[in-house]
Order: structure tokens, then sequence, then C-alpha cells
């Protein structure tokens, strides 16, 4: 009997059907991996097509075979007009000939098993890749991803932060990922992307499995270059020094006491968690302490436990405002500080709204060109180089911020360290922000830093500081 099972799926055309898909998928499917294996690139796509389509495809053919086996069982029962046509095999390990089918189609049972699993196995990998994340999705994700290759965090993958460890966060973030699929496919998704994610996950448990919030740091030295907008591009100087601080085995202080074991901060603010209505503070077995905004709504809000991202909310995706951005590129040497005007001409050219980065580059190109060109003929011809050098430098500093396409331009997504991008840390620290008898939450600016020069022309600090 189950040799004439067997029989009756080649005389069949779902089962030859099923049997061709299955063998193709196969086929396909090795080729592709050896091509991986032996160097080939072919993107996001082609792991994609390796190891989530053509295994899908490579199941069904595999499920074809039985059913179309089975339909031409009954269909051959109903011509008999009998039962004697059974439609399901009979398995009598006694005979030989059945042994023998057993062993092969257990083998090509582990076969096929083995296969599969290894195909899902790198799948979830591809899934969980930085170029499945930000290219497979281009043109959503490619503002994020350009942001997380620049990014201190650009050897992360976006899993880490994302899902996080564990079987319930990656089943619900595929879960989230099918309605992302149907958005993309249908374009239904909202440009820009809307920030911050509410549901993700706490910081606890994805930027504390590397980073130790309460490790004492102490207090840390930054200098800020910045270039005025006069035909020198005069070079000033802020030098401050951060009160980092953390644990320090006794007391936590600085600006890491936010997230001190006994220190409990909960907040009330908007969706954006850029107006915040209402802070409520707990330090050890202390009653808790409320500070309210007198002008801010009684009802209404999202209450939230404040962690990490509250402060550092583009820790993997950062975004520059264009005068910090070009002063960065003066100072690095890519644009030449030199040129007259070149900080006021430049900002001019990128604190724009272009079409697309190649709109931005031909007109940021073409107008800082003709400035150049009007203002100083002579220079223009000498040095057309360094102006051809500093567009295209301007194009690119546009091109990694500004994303047309997806409606993010330069302030679509504040920073939140420090206040210069946003209000930052005045989003709670303000005098507006009161208890009940009228005390306030500091503003003190000397609770997070010292400024030992702020925007100056060569300050006696700097010569101290150098060895």
């Amino acid at each position: 009997m189950f040799k004439n099972f067997v029989v009756s799926i080649t005389h069949n055309a779902i089962s030859l059907i099923g049997t061709a898909i299955a063998v193709a998928a196969l086929v396909l499917m090795a080729s592709l991996f050896g091509m991986e294996f032996w160097g080939f690139e072919g993107g996001p796509y082609l792991g994609i097509l390796t190891y989530l389509i053509l295994p899908m495809i490579f199941a069904v053919g595999l499920v074809l075979i039985p059913i179309g086996a089975v339909l031409y069982r009954r269909r051959l029962r109903r011509s008999k007009g009998t039962e004697d046509t059974l439609l399901l095999p009979i398995f009598d390990l006694n005979v030989k000939t059945t042994q023998r089918w057993m062993l092969i189609f257990l083998a090509a049972t582990m076969f096929n098993i083995v296969i599969i699993a290894g195909a899902t196995y790198k799948g979830v990998h591809v899934m969980e890749s930085v170029e499945f994340c930000g290219l497979a999705c281009h043109s959503v994700m490619e503002p994020e991803h350009t942001a997380h290759a620049r990014s201190p965090h650009s050897r992360v993958a976006c899993a880490e932060c994302h899902i996080g460890p564990g079987a319930d966060w990656f089943v619900k973030s595929k879960l989230d990922g099918a309605w992302q699929l149907v958005s993309v496919a249908f374009d239904l998704y909202p440009r820009p992307v809307p920030t911050p994610l509410h549901d993700l996950r706490p910081a606890r448990e994805t930027c504390e499995q590397c980073h130790w919030p309460t490790k004492f740091v102490g207090d840390k030295l930054k200098v800020i270059k910045h270039y005025e907008d006069d035909e020198a591009s005069t070079e000033l100087t802020t030098a401050l020094v951060l009160k980092v601080g953390g644990s320090s085995g006794v007391s936590s202080h600085g600006i890491h006491w936010h997230v001190d074991p006994d220190v409990n901060i909960r907040y009330r603010s908007d969706e954006t968690r850029e107006e915040i209505y209402e802070v409520e503070f707990a330090h050890g077995g202390d009653e808790p302490v409320t500070y309210a905004d007198r002008k801010a709504p009684e009802d209404g809000g999202v209450w939230r436990s404040m962690d990490c991202v509250d402060c550092h909310n583009r820790p993997s995706h950062i975004y520059k405002s264009p005068g910090p951005a070009i002063d960065e590129a003066i100072e690095a040497g890519l644009i030449d500080q030199s040129l007259p005007f070149v900080k006021r001409e430049s900002l001019r050219a990128i604190d724009s709204e272009y079409e697309s980065h190649e709109a931005a580059r031909e007109a940021i190109t073409a107008q800082i060109t003709a400035f150049y060109s009007d203002n100083y003929p002579e220079l223009a011809a000498e040095r057309a180089a360094d102006i051809a050098s500093t567009a295209s430098t301007l194009g690119d500093i546009f091109s990694v911020n500004v994303f047309p396409g997806m409606n993010v331009w330069w302030d679509t997504y504040p920073n939140h360290i420090g206040h210069e991008q946003s209000d930052g840390c005045f989003r709670c620290h303000r005098r507006s922000m009161r208890t009940a008898d009228r005390k306030q939450i500091s503003n003190d600016c000397e609770n997070c830093h010292i400024l030992l020069a702020e925007k100056e022309e060569s300050p006696d600090i700097m010569s101290a500081l150098k060895p």
C-alpha cells in the first residue's frame, strides 16, 4: 500500500508541480548560499530572497506533494466507486519494500528539516541585521540608517536596542514589523517617522547591558569651536567643565545623579516629550515631591519614569544643526576658513529647503560659486578648487542631516543633550516648574557645568590647558 501511495505522487499534476517548486527553490537557495559564501555581496535583498522568500517557496512545494497524492487517491476511489482505495498509506514495516521506501522518506524528511531549520536561523539573523533594518525599506529608514552609520553606536546592531534579548520582545517586534511591512508596501507610513518610540524597551534592559549609569565619571572638559559670520569667519572658543558625576560610593552628584538607584523621577508630558507638565521626585524612602507648571493642562499627557533616553534621546541617530555642522567641518579642515565670509555663505546655502539631495548639491554649488564669482572674481579664479571642495562638503552635510523625501529637516529631531538644539534640560529645570509651596526645580547652570570661556577669541584658559 505504501508503494502504491508513492506511485500516486508521480501520477498527478499537483504533486509534480510541488516537486518542481521544491527542487527549483532548493537549487536557487544552494546557488545563492554559495555566492554569499564566496564573497558575493548582493545587499539586504539577497539575504531576504535566500533565507526568507525561497525557504517559504520550498516549504510550499513540499506541502503540495502529499496534498496532490491525497487528492489523486480521492479521485481514484470515486472513479472506481468503491472504498478499496485508501486516502492515506498503510505502513507495514514487515515488507522490505516498505522498509526501503520508509528509509528514503525519513532521509528526505531529515534533509528538509535541516534545510528549513538552517534557513530559519539565517533568516532571523538577516532580519536582525543593520542592512535589513536600514536598507530593505530604504525610502523609510534612509534617515535613521544614515545617522546610525555615523553615530558612536555604528557597530551596535539595531535589534540590540530596539528589541534586546528575550523571546517575548522578539515576537512583539515581529508582530509590529508585520504592520510596518504593510505600511511600506501600500505607502501608509508617516513622513517623518514620529518620535519618541513609546513602545521602546526600557533603557535598563538595553543601554545598561553595556553602559554603567552609576559609574563615577567625575568632571570632563569640553571644548567647542564656533566660527563667526564675519569676513574672516573668526574662530571663537567655548570651554566648559561638564559635571558628569555619578556614584562616588557614598553619594551621587552631577548630571548622572538623575539615575542614582535611590532617585526616582517620573514626569507627565505631551506625546513628543518636548513639553513636560509635571515632575514627581522621590529620594530613598522620602515622600514624593511634585513640581508642576501652573500653565500646563491639569489632565492628559503621558506619565513616564525617567531613564537614559530622556536626555540621551538621539544616542544612535544624531542629526546636527546647520551651524554646528559647518563649524565642525571648518575645524576639521574640510571647509577652508580663509575663504571670505565662508561661514556666513555656507550657512545661507544649506539652511534652505530643497526637493532632493541632488537638487541641494546643485543649488549649493551654484550659490557658493556665484557668491565668490560676483564678489571676489580674482579669488574665484585662483581658488576654484577650494570653492568647489567647500560646496561639495556642504552638499555632504546637507545629505546626511536632511531628507526631503521623508520630510526630515534640520529641526525635525532635536537632541535633548544640553540645551542648544532644543530646551533639553530646561524642559524640567525652569522657574515655572514649582511645588504647591512655590519651591522650584533648580535652574542653576553650575549644577551641570562650569563655563571657563564662552565664545571667546583665543581665551587665556586654552593657553593654560596646552601641554
